[in-house]
């Protein structure tokens, strides 16, 4: 227990030093001593309404959205039995962005524009998974394939869609496409998506470090394969789908977070779905932090810094795995 408690503490300290810069930095930023007049209830106007209303929000969304990613990202890594596998490669985010630019493009407001990005993902899922399982059992193979081209036909539909948008909407999909944390003000919603997922794969740890080895190995071992990857495959598609309903398209969290960390912490799902929720909300955080403070008062997409932040790693893990 103290083998998975030591580096679970650790990545804890860290979230919360996160989040505390990001609600402190900023276009304007806030004193130590004034944060904690705020959170403690009381503080200047300016102030609480600058930590409370604005930033903890957004900052509790990126952790929110950061650990669905990379807890997503590590449940298709064991159902995949392939570490290069991430959440969007069964074709789950263009399923949502399609959705999402539907709503856009159709006027409407923030609320049917996160319904139907949810909605989009949903489809996408039921999609995959009825193509992949035709009149047979599907394999990983088999999923990986039918979730690369329904990817490619969502990324058509977007093109398609923006070719015939017109000027004055087209900057803000585009920004949505990218990655936007500024219109996330409802945290609850992802929080408590990632809490319950998490505290039900968590304790099946045993039985996914299992699966890892191979369907065959988990049979013989007693595992019930068949159930065991539908609710990987469930939970994996929900845990995104809530992401890019919250924030858009983010890359590369949901594939470097779980490939980091297992590098580190070896391969134990106990402690790496965990430590994925906590690593992947904490480097979400740090990322919104950069994107708004980089130029401020202008914003960058999130999902530019994390792309900036990945793609170098991803290479680097590369490398250092020949």
């Amino acid at each position: 227990m103290r083998q998975l408690s030591l580096p679970l503490g650790i990545l804890l300290a860290a979230a919360l030093a996160a989040l505390a810069l990001s609600v402190s930095v900023g276009s304007v930023s806030v004193a130590p001593d004034a944060l904690w007049a705020v959170l403690a209830g009381g503080g200047e106007v300016l102030p609480r309404t600058l930590v409370l209303e604005l930033r903890v929000p957004r900052s509790l969304s990126a952790f929110a959205v950061g650990g669905l990613l990379a807890v997503a990202g590590a449940l298709m890594q064991v159902l995949l039995r392939n570490p290069l596998a991430d959440p969007y490669v069964l074709g789950l985010s263009g399923g949502a962005s399609v959705g999402a630019l539907a709503a856009m493009l159709g006027g409407m407001g923030g609320v049917v524009i996160s319904g139907s990005a949810f909605g989009g993902a949903l489809a996408s899922t039921l999609l995959v998974f009825g193509l992949a399982h035709g009149t047979g059992s599907w394999t990983p193979s088999r999923l990986l394939l039918t979730g690369v081209v329904v990817a490619a036909g969502w990324g058509a539909v977007i093109t398609l869609m923006l070719a015939v948008t017109p000027a004055d909407r087209l900057p803000g999909m585009l920004y949505w496409l990218m990655g936007d944390l500024s219109y996330a003000r409802t945290p609850w919603p992802p929080l408590a998506m990632l809490l319950v997922v998490c505290l039900l794969v968590i304790p099946l740890g045993r039985s996914l470090n299992v699966l890892a080895r191979g369907p065959l190995q988990a049979a013989a071992l007693g595992v019930a394969v068949r159930p065991l990857e539908w609710v990987i495959y469930i939970a994996a598609s929900l845990l995104t789908a809530m992401a890019v309903t919250t924030a858009g398209s983010i890359g590369f969290v949901g594939l470097v977070v779980p490939h980091m960390l297992r590098l580190v912490l070896g391969n134990d799902q106990r402690l790496i779905l965990p430590a994925c929720a906590l690593a992947g909300g904490t480097l979400l955080v740090l990322a919104d932090t950069l994107a708004r403070t980089l130029i401020a008062p202008e914003q960058l997409p999130v999902g530019v810094i994390t792309a900036l932040l990945g793609v170098p790693t991803f290479l680097y893990l590369l490398y250092r795995s020949r």
